[in-house]
């Protein structure tokens, strides 16, 4: 849930019944009627986008920034764009691998829960992203860092440290289209949030 000015934010019903139980608990809320009304200033909740592969180029590329800025408007969105650190056309994947962890690690706060995207991840419906995420602002808990890797996938140092491991799709995405697909997600989780019509279900 994220919240703009002094304005409530009224969660949809179905989110607010997830969460009543620990409304007593949240600073600023009030339960009405099985409806969580969550009265802040700006979400301070950090939403971070770690990438291996460096700026998002070709066609995609002003795609991506518009979904990043409308994401935005609901979340503390930041993204880092990370070299790869190997000579381009290196056939040693796990050097390329290992070389890449290192950058993206060292991008990445140790407050922040470390969700890697990732084919053999755990798949997650679009509410139930935008339940997670508010669950995350409402208890204050630190922001949260998606970490997509480059051509050959994410290390193993990579995925043992992060708490998740997030699937996209079961089929393997360019990591310019896996970058898209997360920018509209975490645009559709903050209007989920807020009760916009975006969503359609």
């Amino acid at each position: 849930m994220t919240a703009a000015g002094d304005r409530a934010v009224v969660m949809t019903e179905k989110d607010a019944v997830k969460l009543a139980p620990w409304a007593s608990d949240l600073p600023g809320a009030r339960v009405l009627t099985q409806r969580i009304v969550w009265e802040s200033g700006r979400d301070e909740v950090e939403m971070r986008i770690s990438e291996a592969v460096g700026k998002v180029k070709g066609p995609l590329a002003p795609v991506v920034a518009e979904y990043e800025r409308r994401a935005a408007r609901y979340w503390k969105l930041a993204v880092e764009e990370v070299d790869a650190g190997t000579r381009r056309g290196s056939q040693d994947s796990e050097a390329v691998m290992t070389a890449e962890a290192g950058r993206l690690l060292a991008r990445v706060p140790d407050e922040l829960e470390l969700i890697a995207l990732t084919r053999g991840g755990k798949e997650m419906g679009s509410e139930e992203l935008s339940g997670y995420l508010q669950e995350r602002a409402l208890r204050s808990a630190a922001g949260v860092a998606f970490v997509i890797g480059g051509a050959h996938g994410l290390a193993q140092d990579v995925l043992t440290k992060a708490r998740r491991r997030l699937s996209l799709s079961a089929m393997t995405l360019p990591h310019e289209v896996a970058r898209l697909v997360l920018a509209e997600q975490l645009y559709r989780a903050g209007t989920i949030a807020r009760g916009e019509p975006y969503h359609k279900g």
